[in-house]
């Protein structure tokens, strides 16, 4: 058991990754700090029931989901749980010159996202419902296990698997129209294969 009196110096050294989180929750800065405030208030209260030694980060998170989703239900009575419909694989990498052999895996997507400046990336990840960006923030921008994640939003792995991996799909979709612009993508395959015959002339 912990002790509330060594709350706040064990604690608030995750103010700013909490808050980072928060802002990338509710894309509201005052909804985000006010979000924070709640996880620590929530956190202090229920200190005594933490273990020491255990990973306090993944406690604190754990908190700030759980009350970003109770805020979320109180503002809709009926969440909307999208399924981004039915999303191609490999949406971008048949499209992509520079990833043309990428295989469908988690480490291809996130080399995938790093051809993208962070406002980019940004936008799509808060494009994403929620129920498929919240594992999308937890996993790739916080780093924490499927298992952590899955006992953060109180759902299987195996979800928190397949959310991730059709968040990541939607993401990739949101910016193909940046890569198009930016001339990622691979727009003339025949010509490609032509040149590849070595079929030349010469005068």
């Amino acid at each position: 058991m912990a002790e509330q009196s060594t709350f706040a110096d064990q604690a608030m050294q995750y103010a700013p990754q909490l808050y980072s989180a928060a802002l990338r929750m509710t894309r509201n800065q005052a909804d985000a700090e006010d979000l924070v405030q709640e996880t620590y208030l929530r956190g202090f209260r229920a200190f005594n029931s933490f273990e020491q030694g255990t990973n306090l980060r993944a406690w604190l998170f754990r908190i700030l989901t759980n009350a970003y989703i109770n805020r979320y239900r109180a503002k809709q009575r009926r969440p909307v749980e999208s399924d981004l419909g039915d999303l191609e694989d490999l949406y971008l990498y048949r499209r992509l010159g520079s990833m043309e052999t990428a295989a469908a895996s988690l480490s291809a997507e996130e080399q995938f996202l790093d051809l993208f400046p962070d406002a980019e990336v940004k936008q799509a990840l808060e494009g994403l419902p929620d129920n498929f960006r919240l594992p999308v923030i937890l996993a790739d921008v916080e780093g924490f296990s499927y298992k952590e994640i899955a006992e953060m939003l109180e759902i299987p792995i195996g979800t928190v698997m397949s959310r991730l991996h059709r968040g990541r799909k939607a993401m990739q979709k949101a910016l193909f129209a940046y890569a198009e612009a930016h001339g990622l993508t691979s727009s003339e395959p025949e010509q490609t294969q032509t040149e590849q015959t070595g079929h030349t002339t010469d005068g």
